[in-house]
């Protein structure tokens, strides 16, 4: 997340259609199938973390950073992309210019679904220079990756069409996001139907914040939250400071996850979600100590799964 104001229960397989068999001869018309929603699978966590080992890994291997403009950057991209290209995507590189360096988007489509209903997950790649950025935003990241992995493990065949995308130079000011929807067609900014937005999901004094910018997309959340018994509060923090902002400003429908930042946690919050009253919600919030061990275990699982719940919540 930028620092300044800027603007889950079953494994799914695939849709089963259940033939209901009738009396009468052959050439009897048969009954319309009916057909049952997948489920959204649960997301390995551990999967999830081994993602944000690796943008460990490439940060102290490239300056102990993963920022716009810098090598480990652009490593992070690579992994992703690697991932995503072996598991069937369509990825494809989108590139800008900010600051006098050279920032790069992955976007990533799932063959199928119709491509005039487009439902997107997004997040932001890029770290502040003082460090890895695992849980801003390595953790949102992961999430958005492990779940389009989960996609091609279940061969999920949602109605919609799958995008999901990793953002470029958003620490410098949502810069690769707006690049994007700016250079969208309005006619293909018409036919995205929702933008998820996961921008710090695994805080390690953490609450659960849900967007209340689309109806529909805050309802799929606080319901996924509901059915775990954990309350949630409206998203106020970083409202603007992500990368939903140039979507909910083209007119896209957007909604998305946080668990905080700098702010303090209060009594109260505590009351509900446990942790630490009177400080922060990541203490390492832009700073060199956002590595690995600054992840809330319980709050990544949570979150990742939520993810994909609305993923296939709003793309069936």
């Amino acid at each position: 997340m930028k620092l300044s104001v800027s603007g889950r229960a079953s494994t799914a397989g695939l849709v089963t259609a259940v033939m209901l068999l009738t009396g009468g001869s052959i050439a009897d018309a048969a009954p319309a199938p009916e057909v049952t929603a997948a489920a959204a699978p649960d997301i390995p966590v551990a999967n999830v973390k081994a993602h944000l080992t690796q943008l460990q890994s490439i940060a102290t291997a490239n300056g102990g950073n993963r920022a716009h403009g810098r090598a480990g950057y652009k490593a992070s991209l690579d992994y992703v992309k690697a991932k995503l290209d072996a598991a069937g995507y369509t990825t494809t590189i989108q590139q800008f210019t900010s600051s006098s360096r050279v920032g790069y988007n992955l976007i990533a489509d799932w063959p199928g679904g119709d491509t005039n209903q487009v439902v997107m997950a997004g997040s932001h790649l890029d770290s502040v220079t003082s460090g890895a950025g695992i849980n801003d935003n390595g953790s949102g990241s992961a999430a958005v990756l492990e779940t389009a992995l989960a996609v091609s493990r279940t061969g999920y065949q949602p109605t919609k069409h799958l995008r999901f995308a990793w953002w470029g130079a958003e620490e410098l000011g949502l810069v690769g996001s707006r690049y994007y929807v700016n250079n969208l067609s309005s006619t293909n900014r018409a036919k995205i139907s929702g933008y998820l937005n996961f921008d710090m999901i695994g805080s390690p004094n953490p609450g659960y914040f849900v967007y209340d910018d689309d109806p529909a997309i805050e309802k799929t959340f606080k319901d996924y939250f509901t059915g775990l018994g954990v309350p949630t509060e409206i998203e106020t923090e970083g409202d603007g400071r992500s990368d939903h902002a140039p979507f909910k400003s083209a007119g896209v429908p957007v909604g998305g996850l946080f668990t905080g930042a700098s702010r303090t946690k209060t009594a109260a919050q505590v009351a509900k979600w446990g942790g630490t009253s009177g400080q922060a919600f990541d203490r390492c919030y832009h700073s060199s100590c956002d590595t690995t061990s600054n992840i809330s275990d319980t709050a990544l699982n949570r979150n990742s799964d939520a993810a994909a719940y609305a993923v296939w919540e709003l793309s069936s």
